[in-house]
Parts: structure tokens; sequence; C-alpha cells
């Protein structure tokens, strides 16, 4: 990592780690280039549009403890055997580019390369019938068996029956947390997260030593949404977190599924008004997922062929391209471009385009870059 990367990638851990400074605080700093300061004044964090409030944190923050960290990771994420990853990390989560605001810091703990691979969120009520445990149990063995890995949000009920079923396949499965990395909630997961930890992978946008509020599970179910390709809802009220998680991912052009339930179950009122809605697709099982992401079987032959060493690499570099893919790497081996331009100038559906430019990631012809820019390998 050059120095100037690292320089920029501990002043937006500094920033986010800061009480009441938010996305767009630090899209400022970082948009001003804000590591080039080795210290911040009030004045200086007004003039770049900081509120009073932010400054005063910011400014105050400085004073406590220098924002240039002679170690990286910090001591309190060292001791969590956790590490940070910003935008400007190569092993950040590619499909995090893609979205509006992507998170500026993340937290990991585990197998950092379940980030780079395909994934199917499964969501669902804290409260699943028989019906619905079973059902998330089956489609997590068979999603993570088929390569894919599982991301859900660790809460009770359907989120810990996904990860439970999904850990020990191929896919194995991403537990985002509402809380801090170094914290386990709910306390009877425990042996879960720390089994997660081992076979799987925790991660949060949450910073160490934060208490639990409501407005962390929103954050969550936005983190879920977008790691994913796709969102699997089973079982859950019209109101509940994983219809949020549902709306997120609908926002963000992802895929949405649903396990449909009986008329008379109040559990299934969410997954059922979803499909009713035409927002979701009615499924059963795995083949349902992966015919409709008709692009899903070749990123996951990029996958399996990644497994190995050199020839492993030379398998994915030489993977079959189709037209549209060609068309793509065209456009951006003349120039850089966003996924907007890239649609403008290619009118693929903007769905479908967002699914093309993953597999070529995967297949490592092209790269996303900090700010949402694609560019040609």
């Amino acid at each position: 990592m050059d120095n100037n990367k690292d320089i920029r990638r501990q002043m937006i851990i500094a920033f986010h780690e800061i009480p009441g400074i938010g996305w767009h605080a630090i899209q400022k700093a970082v948009k001003h280039q804000f590591w080039n300061k080795r210290y911040w004044s009030m004045e200086d964090l007004l003039e770049i549009g900081l509120n009073r409030s932010q400054a005063k944190s910011a400014a105050e923050r400085y004073e406590e403890r220098p924002w240039i960290l002679s170690d990286d990771p910090s001591e309190a994420v060292a001791r969590a055997n956790a590490v940070t990853l910003t935008p400007f990390d190569s092993n950040y989560p590619s499909v995090l580019r893609e979205i509006a605001q992507p998170p500026w810091v993340l937290y990991a703990r585990g197998r950092l390369e379940l980030l780079q691979r395909p994934a199917i969120a499964i969501v669902g009520t804290r409260v699943p019938t028989a019906y619905g445990r079973q059902t998330a149990m089956k489609l997590a063995q068979e999603l993570s068996a088929a390569d894919l890995t599982v991301v859900s949000g660790f809460a009770r009920g359907i989120d810990s029956k996904a990860h439970e079923a999904a850990m020990y396949e191929a896919g194995s499965t991403i537990a985002v947390l509402p809380t801090p990395i170094d914290t386990c909630y709910p306390p009877e997961n425990l042996s879960l997260f720390h089994q997660i930890a081992e076979r799987g992978l925790l991660v949060s946008e949450t910073p160490i030593g934060t208490p639990l509020h409501p407005g962390q599970f929103h954050q969550r179910n936005r983190v879920i949404a977008a790691l994913t390709v796709g969102t699997v809802v089973i079982e859950g009220a019209t109101k509940s977190g994983s219809l949020i998680t549902a709306k997120h991912a609908l926002e963000m052009s992802r895929e949405i599924f649903a396990i449909p339930g009986p008329i008379s179950s109040p559990k299934s009122e969410g997954p059922n008004e979803l499909i009713k809605r035409g927002e979701a697709k009615l499924i059963s099982n795995v083949n349902d997922i992966i015919e409709e992401l008709n692009w899903l079987p070749d990123a996951l032959k990029a996958v399996q062929a990644s497994k190995g060493n050199m020839d492993s690499k030379r398998a994915v570099e030489g993977a079959q391209l189709t037209p549209e893919e060609h068309k793509i790497i065209g456009y951006l081996q003349d120039q850089p471009l966003s996924i907007n331009e890239l649609h403008e100038l290619s009118a693929i559906p903007f769905g479908h385009l967002n699914a093309l430019l993953l597999n070529l990631c995967i297949k490592r012809k092209i790269e996303l870059q900090p700010g949402s820019i694609y560019i040609a390998l």
C-alpha cells in the first residue's frame, strides 16, 4: 500500500469514528483532500461545509489523539482480530462501490475473500414458523453448496438459521452486524458469532465502542442489500426489517425474491405482498434464483476457477466473453466510465448492465475504482 493511500484511509477512518460525523461530512473531507492536513482547526472544518457541532467534535478528536495513526489497524480493531476496509483498499467489495453512498469504513473479521464472491441475502422474521425455519435452512444450504455466499443480519430466527445452514458449505456465510465488530447481539448467538468468525465472515459498519441504537439496524439492512446480487425474503410482516432490506435492494437495482406462504399466516404477509405487487419473483429453490440471474453460472465458474494458483488465474482470464461483455470492455478501453455513462452508451437495461459489470469484475476483465468508475484491465 502506498503512503498516500495509507494517509487517505487513515483520515477516513478517523472521521468515521467521530460521533456525529456522517457519510456526507466524510465526503466533504475527501473532496477537499483533508489527508493533506496534519491538524484540523475549527475554521478548516467549517470552511469545507461541516456544521458547527461536527467541526467541534472533529477538532476535539484531534486534540485528544492525532488522526495520523502510528499503527494500522488501531489497537481496538486489532484486539477484535478484525481489519478495516475503505474504498481506497483493493479488497473493498466491488459491489459496494456501485451504490449511491458506499460505506466509508467496514470492519471485518474472518474470511475476507468472501466479499469478492457472488452473494445472495436471506432475510426474514425473528419469530419464524416451522415452515419458515426449514425453508431458510434448506435454501441457505443449497445456495452455499452452489458456491453462492449467503448474507444475512445475524438476528434471531430466519437470519440465524440461514447462517447456520450455509456456514459449512462451499459458499459459506457473511453476517452483517448492527453492533461493532467486537460485540455479539443477540447475546444467545455467541457460539454462532465465534463459528462465523472462524468459518465465514463478520462485517460491521459501526465503530468499536458505539452503543447500540435503532438506527444501526437500518444501516445494517442497507449493507446486507448492497453486498448481494439478490435478496430472498422468507416470512416477515409488511413493515418488518426484512421488508426494509428488500426496499434497499430495490433502490439499488438488485433482484428481490420471495418464498410464498399461506394467505392465512401473518408471517407470510410481507413476502406475499412483494410477489403480489410484482416487486419480488416467486421462488421455491436455488434453481429458480440461478435461472433468473442467467449470468450467475459463468460467474460461479469464474469463482471456482480462481480457487487455485496460476493455472486457475489463466482459466479466469481466458473465460469466454459474451458479445455484450466485449462491447462494455470496448467502451472502457477508450476511457474510464461510470455505470450511468455505460448505460447511455450501450442502451443495455440498467439491471442487466449491473449484472454484466459484476461478472466482468469477477472475470478480472474490468475493475471498479473509487468514485464508482470502471476501468478496463
